[in-house]
């Protein structure tokens, strides 16, 4: 028997919590019916009073915990604001790095990762988030190597996942490596979750950071958001900025996290989804709409910034005949 260990963190998303209560319960249930002893043994850890959860769980203290097989860190709430709710939860961390080294794995869910990643245990490791919160996790934590478009990552016993439902498929890949690939194909049947999906970047919409304290890069950012549409170079835009070029693109980085010429391509870019989401424009309008005048590099710089061509997007998320 498998021994997990959730932690009923501060601020935790309740539906992340029920979620993996649910994947796992069901397993167990299955093996019920087929007369075959629990695949899991289940404890929701906290460091505070006891709390009962879902009328069926109780948490335990870390101190008085069984040894964890695997840790389970659920996502944040969607509202908490992750340096916060990693101070909050600090008290789980020497706990999580103890149990490490003593050879239990650990797998974070969404912005589980942030706490994932306070421990230490993802420094140098492969490790993923919400599509929308990556930029986040790679400024707090630059030794973590983020995979923003994965869905999940693997890294000698260290697991994340990406966003939301994505939480289903580390679930999923758990479920398989434990259990089997049967007792996976069977968790994905009854949770109707598509098996084996590796990307999660079709569905982030570009955020750019713009709370900082540069009016230099606000000016250029404002710019940009204002004649993507143009096919204006990085040159033509920041052609009269008081600063060498060299200066501004490390200044532009430090603000922002990205170059100057990611910025104006993830603009375009965005600006090229909402045209295919909301209207009946051509692609090739389209791509003429969002700053491009080559078809061939249009399909290929949105192939490689969202996953899909810009017609599987536009089939896959356009809505009823605009």
């Amino acid at each position: 028997m498998i021994n997990l260990a959730l932690l009923y963190t501060r601020q935790s998303r309740p539906i992340s919590v029920a979620a993996i209560l649910d994947i796992f319960e069901s397993v167990n249930n299955f093996n019920a019916i087929k007369q075959l002893p629990p695949a899991f043994s289940i404890q929701l850890l906290n460091n505070g009073d006891t709390i009962t959860v879902h009328e069926k769980y109780q948490t335990v203290n870390t101190a008085d915990a069984q040894k964890p097989d695997v840790i389970l860190i659920p996502a944040f709430n969607s509202m908490a604001d992750m340096e916060e709710a990693v101070r909050s939860n600090h008290s789980f961390i020497p706990w999580i790095q103890q149990q490490c080294r003593q050879g239990a794995e650990a797998a974070s869910f969404c912005t589980g990762a942030f706490l994932l990643a306070a421990t230490g245990l993802l420094n140098g490791k492969k490790a993923t988030t919400h599509v929308m919160a990556t930029g986040s996790l790679s400024r707090a934590f630059p030794d973590v190597m983020v995979q923003g478009d994965d869905v999940l990552t693997c890294d000698d016993g260290i697991y994340t996942s990406g966003g939301a439902t994505n939480t289903f498929h580390l679930l999923l890949y758990l479920v398989e490596k434990y259990c089997g690939r049967d007792a996976a194909v069977q968790i994905a049947k009854m949770f109707s979750i598509d098996m084996d999906r590796d990307r999660q970047n079709y569905f982030a919409t570009f955020l750019p950071e713009k709370n900082h304290n540069d009016p230099l890069v606000a000016t250029v950012q404002q710019r940009m958001e204002s004649a993507y549409a143009q096919s204006a170079t990085i040159e033509e835009i920041v052609g009269d900025i008081p600063s060498s070029r060299r200066n501004f693109v490390r200044r532009f980085k430090h603000a922002t996290g990205i170059t100057p010429i990611e910025y104006l391509q993830r603009t375009r870019i965005e600006g090229a989804k909402k045209l295919l989401e909301k209207t009946n424009q051509s692609i090739t309008e389209i791509m003429f709409n969002s700053g491009y005048n080559d078809l061939k590099s249009f399909r290929q710089l949105f192939k490689k910034g969202v996953g899909l061509t810009p017609k599987e997007y536009r089939d896959k998320f356009q809505a009823s005949n605009s």
